[in-house]
């Protein structure tokens, strides 16, 4: 079978018609929310009145760290150069990526020349003794002579280039020549990321999705400063990613899908091609293997990972907990060393998730057993250990990461045996399912997703804080924040953008902004602003009721 199938068909979501833009001015932290001008509804019919020529500096999403408002704007014309480093070619990829974002819309050639002779055009500069900025922060000024963008590094460089185009009209995002003008309202944006850490899983187990669908993807991310891709990579229902030294993974245990579709699998160019496009847009992949359950593709794929020695069928339904490879079982583990070696070989990325979720076919001693005998796998192929806070009721080796996905209602011992990892060293990567699982219901009526984890509405998802979340759990353990996307009842790219959208941009905005700016009265009005910008995206997104989109047109 090939490693790719074709996109599937667009589907209509339904929208619910969320209220009218409210009059109010958006945050962006440090106080200077005032400083930022509103957007009026002037329209006589109860309308949003259309964007602003000049959107106002910095309000956006994430919300910037600080925000400077001062003087006239600065336009892009016909005339308008972006210059770089000559000799730096990094920089040079980002100038012609910047380029080819704005070339559609505007119509204007923008070439990609040196640093002096962009004139009164757009600079992208690196300072490297600007330690301020660490590796992803940047500083952008915008004045009628010119605007630039300067960076410690050129991760910092590249979310400096995603606030531009929030920028600018949305719909600088079209793929054909719109009217302008291209205005960036006058002043400075200095900006940081609260945290290192801002992934988003994608699960490409439970339903295949293709590589062009997974750019598509790493793309939506980027436009928000998310700096990590987590694929799920296998699950009981597909196994995803080539292993030439296991070949049916793929040929068999890869050929199905949740409700029986064809299913699918990357080759290991198509894996290596994922991982460098989402390089290209700074993001670390990281891919997991989730065992020793969510396996039973590669037990329908080799008898002899199963303890009795027979194979089961594969399994197209949605069921959780009832698959495990068989522990005591020396193959095992030449299964999990083989898999391991060859996934991280073609990595660069620091780390290898190891699920360890919902094991519940493995015994407390069976998953103590298991644990310690992968994790040290992980580490002798040069990577450290990701792993569902589960692993908590193991010791998590050095240097890895927990990633906590219980509830508000998880029981309180469990909580603190998280946390009490924590103290002793792990790193938090805070995912709770009632907060930041993606295929959760918005409502009972939505008609996609889960609601196991309770109904997530847009609010929900970003009125928490990731610092005091997990009772016990020293702050500076906390690496950051993620939003997993499960796909069991998720087949499309529409499907994919209803659930994320509009949750993912404040899941982002929580792992990107200061604490200080954490206020969901202003957030909901900066979210609403992106409606014309999803449109122009063509991101199918959830019009909830809580926001005040401008009104559909």
């Amino acid at each position: 079978m090939k490693g790719t199938k074709p996109v599937r068909q667009r589907r209509t979501i339904p929208r619910l018609i969320g209220s009218l833009l409210l009059v109010a001015a958006a945050g962006v932290g440090c106080g200077e929310a005032a400083a930022l001008g509103t957007w009026d509804d002037k329209s006589g019919d109860g309308r949003a009145a259309a964007e602003p020529e000049v959107r106002p500096l910095g309000r956006i999403v994430p919300v910037p760290a600080s925000v400077a408002p001062g003087g006239e704007p600065y336009t892009l014309t016909r005339a308008t150069r972006i210059g770089v480093d000559p000799a730096d070619r990094e920089s040079r990829e980002l100038g012609r990526y910047l380029a080819g974002l704005l070339r559609p819309a505007t119509g204007f050639a923008l070439p990609v020349v040196d640093d002096v002779a962009a004139g009164g055009g757009i600079r992208l500069r690196l300072s490297p003794d600007d330690t301020a900025l660490g590796d992803e922060g940047y500083r952008l000024r915008s004045t009628p002579e010119g605007l630039t963008l300067t960076a410690r590094a050129h991760a910092g460089l590249f979310r400096g280039v995603q606030t531009l185009r929030q920028q600018l009209p949305s719909a600088v995002e079209r793929k054909s020549v719109q009217n302008g003008p291209w205005k960036v309202a006058g002043g400075t944006i200095t900006d940081t990321p609260r945290y290192g850490y801002r992934g988003a899983m994608l699960d490409v187990a439970r339903h295949f999705f293709t590589v062009d669908e997974v750019k598509r993807y790493i793309d939506q991310l980027a436009l928000y400063k998310v700096n990590t891709l987590h694929l799920h990579l296998s699950d009981d229902q597909g196994w995803r990613i080539a292993v030439d030294s296991w070949p049916r993974l793929t040929t068999y245990g890869g050929s199905t899908e949740v409700g029986g579709g064809p299913g699918g699998f990357y080759t290991k160019d198509e894996y290596t091609e994922i991982v460098r496009y989402a390089a290209s847009r700074y993001q670390e992949v990281i891919p997991e293997i989730d065992m020793p359950g969510h396996t039973n593709a590669a037990l329908a794929s080799y008898a002899e990972l199963n303890c009795d020695g027979v194979a089961p069928p594969l399994y197209t339904g949605i069921k959780v907990g009832f698959s495990s490879l068989c522990v005591p079982k020396p193959v095992t583990y030449d299964f999990v060393d083989d898999v391991i070696r060859e996934i991280a070989a073609l990595t660069p990325g620091r780390y290898l998730h190891i699920g360890g979720d919902e094991a519940h076919s493995t015994s407390h001693a069976d998953y103590v057993a298991f644990m310690d005998k992968v994790q040290p796998v992980v580490a002798k192929y040069g990577k450290k250990v990701v792993g569902w806070h589960q692993l908590t009721g193991t010791t998590p080796a050095e240097g890895a990461l927990v990633q906590y996905w219980g509830l508000d209602r998880t029981p309180a011992a469990e909580k603190e045996r998280v946390a009490a990892a924590a103290r002793a060293g792990a790193g938090l990567i805070l995912s709770p399912a009632d907060r930041t699982y993606l295929d959760m219901k918005y409502t009972k009526d939505t008609p996609l997703g889960l609601a196991w984890a309770g109904y997530v509405e847009v609010r929900r998802s970003y009125d928490w804080n990731p610092a005091t979340y997990l009772p016990g759990a020293p702050e500076s353990a906390v690496r950051g924040v993620e939003a997993p996307l499960w796909t069991e009842t998720l087949a499309t790219t529409d499907d994919l953008d209803v659930m994320a959208f509009p949750r993912l941009p404040g899941v982002a905005e929580l792992g990107w902004s200061p604490a200080s700016s954490h206020d969901w009265e202003t957030y909901k009005v900066r979210l609403a602003e992106q409606a014309p910008r999803f449109d122009a995206l063509g991101i199918d997104y959830y019009r909830s009721p809580q926001v005040p989109w401008p009104a559909a047109r």
